[in-house]
């Protein structure tokens, strides 16, 4: 781990090679695991009006669950979590034509349709946030079904920390991104990583 202002960051975020690849893997980290998306307390109202605004959109089976349940729920470990449609496809997931499943708000955010964006453990994955000694720890997050994504980040030789540019920026804060690269080149120097 390396200290980035209050955060730790684990090598394997500068180490290991990630992209996604929908055409391999079809979205299935909406679809997959034990619970829904992590969500910070402070996300709940944008998650709410997100629901709101895709009323229509969503998939009737998770409309009910909205409707019934709300937009989050607490999991086994009491924390808040997406709500679930049949213990699987998170409420927000829709399918494609393809039978790719895709974050219905992050396509509404990205077509300019809302201002809310997908919640950031989701914008963040592979990596996962954790509070270590009152400090946040940034960990890399292995999955199978995410074994495309390795491949083609591997291809591309994109780590980890550059190809989630855009939500560590979101989540940190520019300064610190641009912290975290000069730090990615100074271990790759001193021989930690690989050359690019």
């Amino acid at each position: 781990m390396v200290q980035i202002q209050d955060t730790l960051v684990s090598l394997d975020v500068f180490r290991e090679q990630f992209c996604c690849d929908l055409v391999r893997c079809k979205g299935q980290c909406c679809v997959e695991g034990d619970a829904g998306a992590p969500v910070d307390e402070d996300e709940i109202a944008d998650l709410e009006e997100a629901a709101e605004a895709l009323n229509g959109e969503l998939t009737p089976e998770a409309q009910q669950v909205i409707d019934e349940e709300g937009v989050v729920c607490i999991d086994r470990d009491g924390e808040f979590v997406t709500s679930v449609v049949g213990d699987r496809d998170c409420v927000f997931a829709v399918r494609g034509d393809d039978g790719t499943t895709l974050c219905a708000i992050d396509r509404a955010h990205r077509e300019g349709r809302t201002e809310v964006q997908k919640p950031l453990s989701c914008a963040l994955y592979p990596i996962r946030l954790s509070n270590v000694g009152g400090m946040t720890a940034l960990n890399y997050h292995r999955w199978d079904i995410c074994r495309p994504a390795c491949v083609l980040g591997q291809s591309l030789r994109l780590p980890v920390y550059r190809f989630l540019k855009e939500p560590l920026v979101r989540a940190f804060g520019q300064e610190w991104w641009d912290e975290c690269d000069l730090v990615a080149g100074e271990l790759r120097k001193a021989g930690y990583l690989n050359k690019e």
